[in-house]
């Protein structure tokens, strides 16, 4: 990593608003140490999911055995199934008692880069699963996220409505998706 300063990010990393910590993520790295070793990807792509308003958040029906852990403490793993076979990794954010998460959308890791794009397809490639569902990510054990001290700059990253919530009306169309520009 040529010299550069790598830490886990802790829980404070994650207490702030949901919005400022997805816009955060982008250029830090999803780290997973499991059965395939140490994996590393750098995360371009975030999805945020914002109170019980958001009607796209999982959160909008209210506390269920499904989402409590949406309502927990920050810097938690919220890792739940869609369509019966994609797993999807979201770190809860803000402070306890209210709803709020982010999902992780699309990370590059290897040499050469490789996109991995999609929230099924990286939780397939990381091995993530309900099995790490309330995961502390900031106990740097089995998955964390890293910061090793790159930036990124404020034009290099787009906001964009979120993907696949159409069923949520205008919170369909809210630009809560940040994504690195050039990725193809």
């Amino acid at each position: 990593m040529g010299g550069c300063k790598v830490r886990i990010l802790s829980r404070a990393d994650f207490e702030r608003s949901t919005l400022r910590v997805a816009r955060s993520l982008i250029g830090k790295y999803l780290v997973r140490e499991g059965p395939a070793g140490v994996q590393a990807g750098r995360i371009v792509e975030v999805e945020a999911y914002v109170g019980l308003t958001d009607r796209a958040s999982h959160a909008s029906r209210g506390r269920t055995p499904r989402t409590d852990v949406m309502f927990g403490q920050a810097g938690v793993a919220y890792v739940y199934l869609v369509y019966g076979m994609h797993h999807c990794f979201n770190v809860v954010t803000e402070r306890e008692g209210y709803p709020a998460a982010i999902l992780i959308r699309a990370v590059v890791t290897g040499s050469p880069a490789r996109l991995i794009d999609g929230p099924g397809r990286v939780c397939r490639a990381f091995g993530i699963d309900r099995a790490l569902n309330r995961m502390d990510l900031t106990s740097g054990r089995e998955l964390w996220i890293e910061d090793r001290s790159e930036r990124v700059s404020e034009s290099a990253i787009s906001r964009l409505p979120r993907i696949g919530v159409d069923y949520a009306g205008e919170w369909a169309a809210k630009p809560y998706r940040f994504r690195l520009n050039g990725l193809s």
